[in-house]
């Protein structure tokens, strides 16, 4: 099958996936910090995150059968989308574009056609944040990438603005002896000094309670005055930890993709939804987005 792995890498480059990799469809190394993540109650009002356990410790069960996972790193973009009057929203909501789910979905199938012409009878499953599975762990046991201290997956010469995605197979690939890369942060700290909660409470562990990404998006009430002042500019989201890591290059880049902020306190249902009904934006939705804005401006 090593004909099979090496066409898989290529196609999927030239698909726009900038890293792949393969692994086992073994116990996470990660498992046990995540469990214990978990039992420390780190993950917010996140409940699903504590489904599934069993899944998430035993990725093989996602697919019968299964025998390889292939991961895979699909870049955005490293400009901050803007409104006309200056708000920003994390560079990963791409607001002009539908949401990376189905972006990559779609991309993810062109690598499945290439998986079943080799063997049609052979199984598989694309998932993209849709399955309880441990994605950076598995993309780390793969040689991808590693750990920052931020918690995010970085590939070195290309940083950490990307997505991830994984097929699962039951064809047996021709699985390379990865490496995991060792951690290169080194004794940087920039990232949890630039977290505006202190969320990052020390590295590699990160209080999503806390964390501005988490409840300006997830988070089902409303964001408090502290918050407000925290967030900046930024109403969807927060890449702070992200822009203040060496491995990501330029930090300032922007790029106006969005109406201005009175127009989105202004703007009714119908119209957020054929606007941005089919974006990333559609995750916190409108009234949420309303509420963040107006805790900046408060």
């Amino acid at each position: 099958m090593k004909e099979l792995t090496e066409r898989i890498i290529h196609d999927a480059k030239a698909l726009g996936f900038i890293a792949v990799g393969f692994s086992s469809p073994s116990r996470p190394l990660f498992f046990d910090q995540f469990t214990s993540w978990i039992s420390g109650h780190k993950n917010g009002e996140m409940s699903w995150l504590e489904r599934n356990i069993r899944l998430r410790e035993d990725p093989s069960l996602l697919l019968d059968g299964c025998r390889a996972i292939i991961s895979l790193a699909y870049p955005y973009s490293s400009h901050k989308p803007c409104t006309t009057d200056g708000l920003t929203a994390s560079r990963y909501s791409s607001p002009d574009q539908d949401d990376y789910h189905y972006r990559l979905k779609i991309l993810c199938s062109e690598i499945v056609n290439i998986i079943k012409s080799y063997d049609m009878g052979c199984s598989t499953r694309i998932c993209v944040d849709s399955a309880p599975a441990l994605e950076r762990s598995i993309a780390y046991s793969a040689g991808i990438g590693f750990i920052g201290k931020n918690n995010m997956l970085i590939i070195p010469g290309t940083g950490s603005y990307f997505y991830l995605a994984e097929i699962f197979t039951s064809l047996p690939l021709d699985i390379p002896n990865n490496q995991t890369m060792d951690d290169r942060c080194g004794s940087c700290t920039l990232c949890i000094d630039a977290c505006p909660m202190g969320a990052l409470e020390k590295p590699f562990s990160i209080n999503a309670s806390r964390c501005l990404s988490y409840l300006t998006v997830e988070y089902k009430g409303k964001v408090g005055q502290l918050e407000g002042k925290k967030m900046g500019d930024c109403f969807f989201g927060c890449d702070r930890c992200q822009e203040a890591c060496p491995f990501n290059g330029q930090k300032n880049l922007r790029e106006t993709l969005l109406p201005s902020s009175e127009e989105l306190m202004q703007m009714q249902d119908e119209d957020f939804t054929q606007r941005f009904g089919r974006t990333s934006l559609k995750r916190a939705g409108l009234e949420k987005i309303k509420d963040n804005i107006r805790a900046i401006k408060a």
